[in-house]
């Protein structure tokens, strides 16, 4: 099973601020095992936005899926 999160990061039009934002939110997101999905530009007329979804198996899946290496410590 998967599970999916969306997040939404508006765009400030300095380019170092907008990568440190999203090198953040991508690593933030990596440690607890998302994945980034699909990500879309738009621009409204409030401003820009990058939308992230990011997904991550879930229980019995991920233990299908996973290599033999992350499985060695376990009985």
């Amino acid at each position: 099973m998967k599970e999916y999160q969306a997040v939404m990061l508006r765009l400030t039009h300095h380019p170092r601020d907008d990568e440190d934002a999203l090198t953040d939110l991508l690593n933030e997101r990596s440690r607890g095992g998302w994945e980034p999905a699909l990500m879309a530009h738009s621009g409204q007329p409030g401003g820009e936005r990058l939308t992230v979804i990011f997904e991550r198996v879930t229980g019995a899946e991920r233990v299908m899926t996973a290599a033999p290496a992350d499985l060695a410590g376990e009985p």
